[in-house]
């Protein structure tokens, strides 16, 4: 696929260069951004919009729950946390509530934040 856009050029090569922790962080960031467009679209009545935003939070939160590495402890945690977002996320679209969503963006939000400080800690 030609990208003929300099900023999906930009996009592109940030995503295919990153080293797997930055990869893990763009998700986490992506998961806040769609809820936020999810939020924004219902707040304009605007549903189709709404229901493709969140469709896609969820399915950031799939992916980050099917690829855990189940070796690790601290996985099945985060594979609860992962599925009540995915299943907040969807209830919250069905019944376009606001309220759930603001409950979801702020752990969202908090997952992201957390893994930046990890990595930066990690990084010495």
């Amino acid at each position: 696929m030609a990208l003929s856009n300099p900023y999906q050029k930009y996009q592109q090569n940030s995503v295919t260069s990153a080293a797997p922790e930055e990869l893990t962080h763009m998700l986490y960031g992506g998961g806040v951004k769609f809820i936020k467009q999810g939020m924004k679209y219902i707040e304009e009545n605007n549903m189709q919009a709404a229901n493709e935003a969140l469709v896609r939070a969820q399915e950031i939160y799939i992916h980050l729950s099917e690829t855990l590495n189940h070796e690790i402890e601290l996985s099945t945690n985060l594979k609860q946390l992962y599925d009540f977002i995915i299943e907040q996320l969807m209830m919250a679209n069905i019944k376009k509530d606001i309220a759930v969503l603001k409950r979801m963006l702020e752990l969202a939000e908090d997952l992201r934040d957390t893994w930046k400080i990890a990595m930066e800690k990690t990084r010495g």
